[in-house]
């Protein structure tokens, strides 16, 4: 079990579990990275208002390539509108991070499961490459949320577990979220190094969880975490819930990658020569077309990859009034003066101030 820190470092108030160990006595002490078979999850509620903000920001010129070589001094930071010092600037291609893969198990994910399975385990891989400065946890959702694999650097512990998963049920992707900001073993250092990530692989659609939409936004917000997506919708398919994979992205600093959207696109007889299985030039079943949907997946899966690794990170101390209310949000602003053409990913904004929240229950078994 690792000591508790003996400097202080004040994070996002009413932060559940997903918060490193504060230097107080009454504190739960850290405790290492582990699966959850192997200890129970800490209890300890932690509270305490915000000192610090940290900034993963991702810049792309207009064809969408990561623009890499900027300095601290390139970047305008706007708290309420009011222009910030950047105390903390790093473009290292190495930054630990924590990642939670939350991996969409409902009947929707069926048509194309076997090469989004394949997907998944490439992303483990890349992304836990047997460096303990990496560390990721897994969560299955459908009917109900489900801690897989609690916070390790083994990424063979989490492909073991994807290899054995079988769509089927209902999609419970707030519970989750709200599973991964709760029910799982912190690292040391949390949340600036390493900084905290989630990619879900699902359509974004819910119709099973406990907890709402507006809930879990927020406490991701609260927790500092950066969420991705890698949407399943299939190609030609409506869902009613295609905006809550942008809207989650957004606002934590993500993005979504859509695969099969344009699946298509650029095929010699694109929407000219139908067939009965819903499907145009590439007929389902062919070479063709399973080809074109693993490169699409692949490649999406690629590209959430390389910008976890490619990102700015920027850290800032803001003037907070101690007496604002706790759900006060701040907005904020990112911009690049000398280049007002790229495009900028970021967070939009973040709760300075602690927020009383329920003690959590025992740990997920």
């Amino acid at each position: 079990m690792l000591a508790p820190r003996v400097f202080p470092v004040l994070v996002f108030g009413g932060l559940l579990l997903c918060l490193p160990a504060m230097p107080q006595q009454a504190v739960h002490q850290q405790a290492s990275p582990q699966t959850q078979q192997e200890s129970d999850l800490p209890r300890t509620v932690i509270r305490v208002p915000v000192n610090e903000v940290i900034m993963p920001i991702t810049v792309t010129d207009d064809k969408g390539k990561f623009v890499s070589n900027l300095v601290a001094k390139d970047f305008r930071v706007l708290d309420g509108g009011k222009p910030q010092r950047i105390t903390f600037f790093s473009h290292d291609e190495k930054q630990p991070i924590v990642v939670g893969f939350l991996i969409d198990l409902s009947n929707n994910t069926r048509i194309h499961w076997k090469t989004y399975q394949d997907a998944i385990l490439e992303l483990v891989w890349n992304l836990l490459p047997g460096d303990k400065r990496y560390t990721g946890y897994l969560i299955s959702y459908a009917n109900d949320a489900e801690l897989l694999v609690n916070t390790t650097w083994d990424s063979d512990k989490l492909a073991d577990k994807v290899r054995k998963m079988k769509p089927g049920g209902g999609a419970a992707l707030y519970d989750a979220i709200y599973m991964a900001c709760t029910r799982r073993e912190l690292v040391k250092g949390e949340p600036y190094e390493p900084r905290r990530v989630i990619i879900i692989v699902g359509d974004g659609h819910d119709n099973a969880s406990k907890k709402a939409y507006g809930e879990v936004l927020e406490l991701a917000q609260r927790n500092l975490v950066t969420i991705y997506a890698v949407s399943t919708q299939a190609f030609g398919f409506s869902n009613e819930s295609s905006d809550v994979l942008d809207n989650l992205t957004r606002k934590t600093g993500g993005h979504v990658e859509y695969p099969l959207n344009s699946l298509y696109k650029g095929v010699s007889g694109y929407l000219s020569t139908p067939s009965d299985d819903g499907n145009y030039a590439l007929t389902v079943g062919t070479g063709g077309y399973a080809a074109e949907i693993s490169n699409g997946i692949i490649k999406a899966v690629g590209g959430i990859g390389g910008e976890i690794t490619t990102q700015y990170i920027l850290r800032y101390t803001p003037d907070v009034d101690p007496e604002a209310k706790p759900k006060q949000f701040r907005s904020i602003k990112v911009d690049i003066p000398g280049l007002p053409n790229v495009r900028i990913s970021a967070r939009d904004g973040y709760y300075p101030l602690e927020m009383p929240v329920a003690a959590p229950g025992p740990a997920v078994k």
